[in-house]
């Protein structure tokens, strides 16, 4: 049966962008899921934190702004949620110019692996949670034009807040604090070679040749999925990303 597809204009990252999603997975992944983190506020009766957690790749981005677009559509039936990333807890430029880190027995800059676990500054991005929860926050955005943390960009007063990460849920070092605080938790499952496919033509869409591409990947990109795919706790719901972009629930 050939599926129903909904088109969408977001703004995702500072561009807009036409992206997709199927009617079914709208109505019975999507809105299930927000009706959940409504019947949460008013249960708890406080702030509620949610994660959205995803190996790189899975646009994990795109679907938070989608599900804060949607539930400001559907307002009448679920509470509105307010979305936001991660990657604004990343240690600045500044340090990781200069820091360095083991991998794979050798000594390397922490910029060389921009973007795996270890080059979050974990300890602030627990203490801003918590005071999300509390009485709200400034919040740090990472800024894709100048390829650093923006401290404090967005003032957070929302009552139900999904956090988008793909460590979130890490069972690891520090990340341990972080996965505590959630109210509840949505992981999106992936294959990993359809991943890969996906991030290096994101390379290659931003200027790199196919060639730096792989090597990225190689290099960092397959290590961070394969960290979260295997290293992440059981979430609350879990949703299967499949090759034509669609969601099912596991």
């Amino acid at each position: 049966m050939a599926k129903n597809f909904l088109t969408y204009n977001m703004e995702v990252n500072g561009l807009w962008q036409e992206v997709k999603f199927s009617e079914a997975a709208v109505e019975e992944i999507f809105m299930p899921f927000l009706h959940e983190l409504t019947d949460l506020k008013m249960t708890m009766d406080r702030k509620v934190i949610a994660y959205l957690v995803a190996p790189p790749g899975a646009g994990k981005s795109t679907l938070a702004k989608f599900l804060e677009q949607l539930s400001r559509e559907r307002s009448k039936e679920v509470e509105p949620i307010r979305a936001l990333g991660i990657d604004g807890y990343h240690f600045t430029a500044a340090y990781m110019n200069v820091k360095k880190i083991e991998r794979d027995g050798e000594e390397i800059l922490m910029r060389d692996i921009k973007g795996a676990p270890e080059t979050f500054d974990v300890d602030l991005l627990v203490e801003k949670i918590r005071e999300a929860r509390q009485e709200g926050t400034n919040w740090n955005i990472y800024d894709r034009k100048i390829h650093d943390v923006l401290p404090d960009y967005w003032s957070v007063e929302d009552d139900i807040i999904l956090l988008e990460g793909n460590y979130l849920l890490l069972k690891e070092k520090g990340w341990t604090n972080v996965r505590v605080l959630a109210d509840y938790s949505v992981f999106i499952d992936a294959e990993p070679n359809f991943l890969r496919e996906r991030l290096i033509n994101r390379k290659v869409m931003g200027g790199k040749s196919r060639e730096e591409a792989e090597r990225f990947f190689d290099f960092s990109d397959s290590k961070n999925i394969e960290r979260v795919l295997k290293n992440s706790a059981q979430a609350d719901e879990t949703w299967k990303l499949l090759s034509d972009g669609d969601f099912v629930r596991q």
